[in-house]
């Protein structure tokens, strides 16, 4: 089985699921870094999406920044950073 991310209308997606603590942390921590470099993201609710959180369901949270798996669990606000700076592929 495939599990493919919706399109993204942001460069970095956040696939949390309802109820979840380390969802919010990780939120917070995509807020503070996209907000401070002006970078779209968007959250991927995995209740809407029962394949992702199957293919993922032992990851969630998890970061996607340009469609590529990133981090889960936890946000890196330092890696992340790194990783919006750097010159897209």
């Amino acid at each position: 089985m495939t599990a493919d991310l919706p399109a993204a209308t942001a460069r970095v997606q956040l696939l949390v699921k309802p109820g979840c603590h380390l969802c919010a942390e990780a939120e917070a921590t995509v807020v503070q870094v996209c907000d401070a470099r002006g970078e779209a993201w968007e959250a991927v609710d995995g209740a809407a999406h029962p394949d992702l959180l199957e293919r993922f369901v032992d990851e969630v949270p998890v970061l996607f920044v340009d469609g590529v798996q990133r981090d889960f669990w936890r946000v890196d606000p330092a890696r992340l950073g790194r990783l919006l700076d750097a010159p897209r592929a």
